[in-house]
């Protein structure tokens, strides 16, 4: 750990460069604002993304500290907190992006509004993994297509970050749970409680068939995009719900029109972009804690380690999909075994 009013953090000064560890000052919370000691880090695929400089919608410029989710311990309240005091145990998705410093650090100044407290049988590890994966999920299944008990929802990429836990808390809602996948995540996605479709073996035509007597879903949630996108329009029923993560390509409506269904598309980044809905992302994650509580969501994690030192070992291992679940780096040397 550095001296007091300093901190470690791994800076990244150009795209495709390599983490550099440096000491700089310890931020210090403005109004609105908790100081937290970050005790883990997750990393996204919009992590690598961003260090490539592949990202611009994100618009964060380089030199930068990136990580956009992080799981430790409130350290100080500035101005105009109530929620929080120190030694609360929280995790959020809270910078990384626009100009806002990202949790690979030490300690991070982050809007107590995109906070919530961690979920109590969660290590760090764990709660570092949730955040945007969780946002997401529920933006799509919740906010925006309503899930309900005894809806059939198509989830695609089941056994990646968003569709795991999209999973678990459309089954939460008391949905039946379809998720396509590849050979290797036919057995994650099982346990997980939904029903795998290999999308290399199975066409649309076959799933919807087979699954939905040729209706249709009545929620498809897409986490993959492109092609997948396209086919979420014929695999959703007659005035039924398509939800997309990657929705940033030109598709053809028609097949979604002929159907009188609805579109919606979900951008995650937008609160800590914009400042707008930040209260409600922290929402999200208070829900996130109740459903993790009550043993209906948990996230899974690639068992290696990581530091500070060793990000760059991270980030090959997120780039090379060798992750067993989500990669998370731990901050300081004891957050692995912090509960």
């Amino acid at each position: 750990m550095s001296t007091k009013n300093q901190m470690h953090a791994a800076v990244i000064d150009a795209p495709n460069g390599l983490f550099r560890v440096a000491e700089m000052a310890r931020p210090i919370p403005r109004t609105g604002e908790v100081l937290v000691r970050v005790k883990a880090s997750g990393v996204n695929p919009l992590d690598l993304k961003i260090h490539a400089g592949q990202a611009p919608h994100a618009r964060q410029t380089l030199p930068a500290v990136l990580g956009i989710d992080l799981a430790g311990i409130v350290e100080a309240a500035g101005p105009e907190v109530s929620g929080f005091r120190r030694g609360d145990e929280v995790f959020g998705m809270t910078g990384g992006v626009g100009g806002l410093q990202g949790s690979l650090a030490e300690y991070a100044a982050v809007d107590a509004d995109l906070l919530a407290e961690k979920p109590a049988n969660l290590s760090m590890r764990e709660a570092a993994a949730l955040p945007l994966i969780f946002i997401t999920a529920w933006e799509g299944l919740v906010d925006r297509a309503h899930v309900a008990a005894g809806q059939k929802v198509l989830i695609h990429g089941g056994g990646g970050g968003v569709g795991h836990v999209a999973i678990q808390i459309a089954r939460a809602f008391g949905a039946e749970v379809f998720a396509t996948g590849s050979a290797n995540s036919r057995a994650f996605i099982a346990q997980l409680g939904a029903t795998p479709i290999d999308y290399e073996k199975q066409t649309i035509e076959d799933y919807v068939a087979r699954h939905t007597q040729g209706r249709g879903f009545d929620i498809v949630f897409d986490t993959v995009g492109g092609a997948t996108l396209d086919a979420s329009f014929n695999a959703v029923r007659r005035f039924g719900h398509v939800v997309s993560a990657l929705g940033w390509g030109t598709h053809a409506l028609a097949p979604l029109s002929f159907r009188a269904a609805t579109y919606s598309g979900v951008f995650t980044l937008l609160p800590l972009l914009t400042s707008e809905g930040r209260a409600h992302h922290g929402e999200i994650l208070r829900e996130a804690t109740k459903l993790v509580e009550a043993g209906k969501v948990s996230p899974r994690l690639d068992p290696r380690h990581f530091t500070l030192s060793t990000i760059g070992e991270a980030y090959a291992a997120q780039g090379n999909r060798s992750a067993a679940g989500k990669i998370v780096i731990d901050i300081d040397a004891d957050s692995a075994a912090t509960r």
